[in-house]
């Protein structure tokens, strides 16, 4: 390897870049996210914990073909491996250079439209047809050779979601000497619903040459060890209770216990549960400053339009997918302007449905629907001071949504599926009086709010205090939003409380510091031997 890229202890494989790549002046500048909150910040902070981190990911570069080399075919030059220094520390980046129809196969097609139906139990929309497969093992691979020539001996390379399953192998074949963790950020589905996949087999049998599996909630590791004892023989070697904090009984995904090793092939497997967090610490400062107060007032200012008091703001944010559930919050929406007539003029509610990428072609009907559905609302309800409904297909910059979530009375995060859902925790995050300690605060330290939120979203299981719904029941639907409008302030604030609480505790600090202990534990056990079930390793 090139002196100028030193091997790295720590080499973490996602899908997306670490930074933002602008143009300037014709040459090319990386900056680092304006936001530290959302999935690749918290990875990045990891970095701080090694002398070099690595990270691998693609970059879709036009004209340009790609062999398993990582060589082009010279038409656009390509600088492979960057590096970067900023305020997470310095590390290299690996960026494979795939064509327009690669990303094509392996991402937009295979990914979304046969395995990502598949993981959220929506059969029905699954597509076999249209897979190349044989493109997504040649990503996969590409993403471990590149992984591979950045580890140091012994390092740990950790491959990040479902896109990926294929690249455990590929990098076992390739540096045995390696510890390979793999962590899923979707749910798991049964082990019936996941056999429709033609590749069951190979993806299993992936995954189960990782050394550790971890998932955001026990249902899905339980879900995942399933499939692996169903259909490939793997051994229970241990079992482990759900910890308190992520085992309420009762719920759609509650899970008492769960299987935390496995047995394959004469080799340990490591599966945990510990949801990813949100960054308490960027709220809290966001809570504080003048920016924020300062967007409070124009936002609330805007709601009332010298109206009274009671206008109230529902906020739902995510975007467009089938799981994700806004047409059928929206229609639940239109059934409560109908039925209870009286709140037309004293609710608004701000959806954010940020549209897919261009050729996402799975999404561009149900993008149709949510903006048919939002206009007949409009166009029902709308007086020429008042629009009961605000939706907006682009997204909100983080620090703007935070005053948004600061003045919402209710936050409305109803998916059908979804593997945990930051965006319920941000909410209660944001909610918090000022920015002093969370959960320290009390009952009537925080500004109340209530969350209505799906049972079927992993955060459901931490987040005790929502107003959980059933996003498939009308009924459910319509008694839980009429709740979370009636709700009187004391239960507001005793509900916030909980829910402040359980954010502090599982925030991405803690997951960091979780899983770089599970790190710790596999780097330090003999060949021989078993290292310490992640489950038991202290927070």
């Amino acid at each position: 390897m090139d002196k100028q890229h030193p091997l790295s202890d720590l080499v973490i494989v996602y899908h997306r870049q670490p930074y933002e790549e602008h143009v300037e002046n014709g040459q090319v500048v990386y900056r680092e996210h304006a936001s530290p909150n959302g999935i690749v910040p918290t990875l990045k902070s990891f970095f701080g914990s090694v002398e070099h981190g690595a990270w691998v990911a693609w970059k879709q570069v036009e004209g340009r073909s790609t062999d398993r080399k990582g060589k082009g075919d010279g038409k656009e030059p390509f600088e492979r491996v960057v590096n970067i220094t900023d305020s997470y520390g310095s590390y290299s980046v690996s960026r494979l250079a795939l064509t327009a129809q690669q990303v094509r196969s392996f991402y937009h097609v295979t990914s979304k439209e046969a395995l990502w139906p598949i993981l959220h139990s929506f059969p029905e929309r699954y597509n076999y047809d249209a897979v190349d497969w044989p493109t997504f093992r040649e990503v996969n691979r590409l993403f471990a050779e590149a992984a591979v020539a950045q580890a140091a001996p012994g390092a740990v390379i950790w491959i990040h979601d479902y896109n990926l399953w294929l690249t455990p192998r590929y990098v076992r074949e390739l540096r045995p000497d390696v510890k390979i963790a793999f962590f899923h950020h979707t749910p798991f589905p049964s082990s019936s619903i996941f056999s429709i996949l033609p590749w069951r087999d190979e993806i299993l049998g992936s995954l189960l040459d990782c050394d550790l599996v971890g998932f955001h909630i026990p249902r899905y590791a339980a879900g995942f060890a399933a499939a692996a004892r169903n259909l490939k023989g793997t051994a229970i070697l241990k079992e482990a209770k759900a910890p308190a904090s992520l085992s309420h009984h009762g719920l759609a995904l509650s899970q008492a216990s769960y299987p935390v090793q496995l047995g394959h092939e004469g080799r340990v497997v490591h599966v945990d549960a510990c949801p990813v967090g949100t960054n308490v610490s960027h709220i809290r400062s966001l809570i504080d400053s003048d920016l924020t107060r300062e967007r409070e007032t124009r936002i609330l200012a805007e709601l009332k339009k010298g109206e009274p008091d009671e206008r109230k703001l529902i906020v739902s944010v995510g975007r467009t997918d089938y799981t994700k559930g806004t047409r059928d919050m929206l229609l639940a929406y239109e059934r409560l302007l109908q039925r209870q007539p009286a709140l037309v003029g004293r609710v608004q509610l701000l959806v954010t449905s940020v549209a897919a990428a261009a050729g996402m072609g799975v999404y561009r009907n149900v993008q149709r629907e949510i903006e048919q559905i939002a206009g007949r609302i409009n166009a029902r309800h709308s007086t020429l001071a008042y629009r009961p409904l605000w939706l907006s297909t682009t997204a909100i910059p983080f620090e703007e949504l935070v005053a948004y979530y600061r003045c919402a009375d209710v936050c409305w995060i109803t998916p059908l599926r979804d593997g945990l859902n930051l965006v319920a925790k941000e909410y209660v995050a944001a909610r918090a009086r000022d920015g002093a300690a969370l959960g320290a605060q009390g009952d009537a330290g925080n500004l109340g709010g209530v969350l209505v939120l799906s049972e079927f979203t992993g955060a459901a299981v931490e987040l005790d205090g929502a107003l959980l719904a059933n996003p498939y029941s009308h009924h459910q639907m319509d008694v839980a939003i009429d709740r979370a409008l009636e709700m009187p302030t004391p239960e507001q604030q005793e509900r916030m409380a909980r829910m402040l609480r359980s954010v502090e505790r599982y925030d991405t600090v803690q997951w960091a510091r979780h899983t770089l202990e599970a790190f710790k534990a596999l780097q330090a056990s003999p060949e021989d031997e078993a290292p310490q079930p992640v489950s038991e390793i202290p927070a």
